[in-house]
């Protein structure tokens, strides 16, 4: 049975520390501090310099992890996983840290993208002998790894990353070292850290403040990263090509408190606030944002506009995303369950609705109807990014181009399916320039597929969509 199409999900998170003796503890906390990223399942594998030990279930970090488990991981290296399901299917075999054991060594292997190049890859090696345990792409990785015909393991492993096309940013465990790759194109960001002498890896740099850790630099695209007892060195496995970083990270992914590339996520969706309100001028007496992703941008566009910024949606903090309901209606349910009007804040006021992107549309009405079920006369949607027309072949679980509602109607249209008074999204060019990463030296690009169509990759013809992968 094929995956249930869901909203945008952000897949994974990965997480890693090499030179601390409480490597598993600290790992668990910046688990903790990515569980945005990934709330279906969630792993760590450390190393105490002779073997590989994992622990990884289905559920949230505190779900699968007790303090009696991690006192048993004793170790200073560790790697560290969250995910959510659709990316290469359900089931425990599929949750990251991947673990393979061999004669002449272990790894594990913890990685935040999607291999556009996976079926034909895993085509290849099959009829080379491979046998895969899992329907997750990461595995790919390990059995090029393996059969590599370089004799020194780290040139192993740069040679099957070459291999790889699409989005990677990867974190490996050996008994002996940690290692840290990121694609050619950066479509995820990478950051590493340094606490005390640990060297740190993570998806967000919000990972390094939960842990005490200080933020070194970004992971530069086509990176190979070496952490052993010699220290940190770095080298390459490929040229860097045109920096192209997933741009919703931004508008939604991220966690307002990390900073990707040197700019602060909730400054930038304040920017792009700013920037809807200088786009569209709508009158009205009140502006809210949707929970939690959109208040930046909500503040950004009441600062902007002189109209008044209110909690007007409560969230419901022990109801997880919309998106993990496995049927469309219990999604419907959830979203009345995650969130609350606040009557007294839009009861007889013209509501300015700022949420960050509409994908299927089924969250946006619901939201509507909450509103104007509270009172609000009208209700404005304003949406901080443009409209997502096409799928994301990079490890975002965004549907296919039939589901996505912006891909088959016009923006009216999508105002009159979603209820609203009015819709308006932001330009692509006013999201880009209010981003900030607009300086021509800093070769720090966007990868803007999902709303141009123009991917920063090739598309191999086999290409399969992390949604479309088969549940086990």
């Amino acid at each position: 049975m094929l995956a249930e199409i869901r909203s945008l999900n952000e897949e994974c998170g990965v997480f890693g520390i090499w030179g601390h003796e409480n490597a598993s503890q600290i790992t668990y906390y910046g688990l903790h501090a990515l569980q945005h990223r990934g709330q279906e399942g969630a792993g760590i594998v450390t190393t105490d310099g002779e073997t590989l030990k994992p622990v990884k279930g289905e559920g949230l970090v505190n779900e699968v992890f007790t303090p009696e488990k991690l006192a048993k991981m004793a170790g200073t290296g560790a790697i560290g996983h969250v995910r959510y399901a659709t990316a290469g299917g359900s089931g425990i075999e599929n949750v990251q840290p991947l673990l393979f054991n061999s004669t002449t060594g272990s790894l594990a292997i913890s990685h935040n993208g999607n291999l556009v190049n996976a079926n034909h890859l895993k085509d290849h090696l099959e009829r080379q002998g491979s046998i895969f345990q899992t329907t997750s792409d990461t595995e790919v990785l390990a059995h090029l790894i393996k059969r590599s015909g370089y004799e020194n393991f780290e040139e192993k492993i740069k040679n099957a990353l070459s291999l790889l096309k699409g989005a990677f940013a990867c974190a490996i465990l050996t008994e002996k070292a940690m290692y840290i790759a990121l694609d050619p194109n950066g479509l995820r960001p990478l950051s590493i850290g340094k606490l005390g002498d640990a060297w740190l890896v993570a998806s967000e740099t919000c990972a390094f403040d939960i842990v005490g850790a200080e933020f070194v630099r970004a992971v530069e695209p086509g990176e190979f990263i070496i952490v052993d007892k010699e220290g940190m060195r770095v080298e390459r496995f490929a040229y860097p090509n045109e920096r192209s970083i997933c741009t919703m990270e931004y508008v939604y992914f991220s966690r307002p408190d990390s900073d990707i590339d040197g700019i602060n996520v909730h400054t930038a969706r304040k920017r792009l606030g700013k920037q809807l309100a200088k786009e569209v001028q709508i009158d009205a007496d009140v502006v809210t944002g949707v929970p939690d992703s959109s208040i930046s941008a909500a503040i950004g566009y009441s600062e902007e506009s002189g109209i008044p910024y209110e909690l007007g949606l409560i969230k419901n903090r022990y109801v997880g995303r919309t998106f993990i309901q496995p049927s469309q209606d219990l999604r419907e349910q959830g979203v009345k369950m995650k969130l609350s009007p606040v009557r007294q804040v839009v009861d007889g006021k013209r509501v300015i609705m700022v949420d960050d992107s509409i994908v299927r549309g089924t969250t946006s009405r619901r939201i509507v109807k909450l509103l104007k079920e509270a009172g609000a006369t009208e209700v404005h949607v304003v949406i901080s990014s443009p409209p997502i027309k096409n799928p994301c072949f990079y490890g975002i679980d965004t549907s296919t181009s039939g589901e996505l509602i912006a891909a088959n109607n016009t923006v009216e249209e999508m105002r009159e399916q979603i209820g609203a008074d009015s819709l308006t999204f932001l330009s692509v060019d006013g999201m880009v320039q209010n981003i900030g990463r607009t300086d021509p030296g800093s070769k720090c690009g966007h990868c803007l597929a999902c709303f141009t169509g123009e991917y920063p990759t090739d598309i191999y013809p086999d290409t399969v969509l992390p949604h479309q992968k088969e549940f086990s």
